[in-house]
């Protein structure tokens, strides 16, 4: 199995605060880290550090952040698919991270909504049935349904992270088999099981320091998770999603509790550590978590 990995690549900049300002407050902040980051880029990296052959498909401009994003990218095990846009600015991020470990972020689309649907689906080219699509919700609307359909007919398995949340979603679900939400998430959705009345046979309900629910079939699985020192949670979801996906596709299985017991592993190593692919999890602390029960 193959993983393929169409969303957004952007460089993330964290700054650290004592807390969130107010509307017109100004404050001090501290520079923590320039990373690699968007969830495209953060899903495949996770995903390609565990053994998983994968390829990620993303785009960027014609300008020094793309450059940066190419260079950094050379240096993982994963086969980068940059679309070069001509005059649009490469996507970045901005992580502002309070001292109690909330983050907010903002993030600009202005390349990933430029993606094409002719451009999303020509990346699956080299797809075969089995093999998975994972997408996000920083795409257009076009281009996201365009490569679930495409997915579909190639009998690929499609999993989607519906963040950052945008209405067309909702008309997604009958493409999707697996869906990754948080609790904000699904209670703006109708709720986990309103996924599954849609057609999604897989949702997996993320509690943050509560762990994870996974829903499948008649089954409720729930997995705790790991303890660990909140240092910075940029970045943790997409960890868990992508090593969970990883998880079952390696072993050949559908997704289930170890799977997510992998992926809390993984994510609470990220959240102990500052920063966002750089936080996560090098390729042999990857296998040594996915050698675990």
């Amino acid at each position: 199995m193959k993983a393929f990995v169409i969303g957004n690549a952007a460089l993330d900049e964290t700054v650290a605060v004592e807390d969130f300002p107010r509307p017109g407050a100004s404050i001090f902040g501290r520079a923590l880290s320039q990373d690699l980051g968007g969830k495209g880029v953060n899903q495949a990296v996770a995903m390609a550090r565990t053994g998983l052959p994968c390829r990620l498909v993303a785009a960027v401009g014609q300008d020094a952040r793309g450059r940066e994003i190419a260079a950094r990218l050379a240096a993982e095990p994963l086969a980068a698919q940059l679309v070069s846009l001509p005059g649009v600015v490469t996507d970045n991020s901005i992580i502002v991270m309070a001292v109690h470990g909330e983050n907010a972020v903002i993030t600009t689309r202005d390349a990933a909504s430029a993606m094409t649907p002719e451009q999303a689906v020509a990346a699956l080219d080299s797809a075969v049935a089995g093999d998975l699509l994972v997408m996000q919700g920083n795409l257009g609307a076009d281009t996201t349904r365009a490569a679930l359909q495409a997915a579909r007919a190639r009998g690929m398995r499609t999993a989607l992270n519906p963040s950052p949340l945008q209405d067309y979603v909702r008309v997604l679900w009958p493409l999707v088999d697996c869906a990754f939400v948080n609790e904000d998430e699904a209670a703006l959705l109708g709720g986990a099981e309103a996924l599954r009345d849609q057609g999604v046979s897989q949702v997996v309900l993320t509690l943050g320091a509560r762990g994870a629910v996974l829903l499948r079939g008649g089954d409720r699985i729930e997995v705790p998770a790991q303890p660990c020192e909140v240092v910075d949670t940029t970045g943790a979801g997409d960890c868990f999603m992508a090593v969970a996906l990883a998880s079952s596709a390696l072993r050949g299985v559908a997704l289930d509790a170890r799977a997510l017991r992998h992926a809390a592993a993984a994510s609470a190593w990220t959240v102990g550590r500052a920063g966002t692919v750089s936080a996560f999890p090098d390729s042999e602390r990857m296998r040594a978590i996915l050698a675990g029960d």
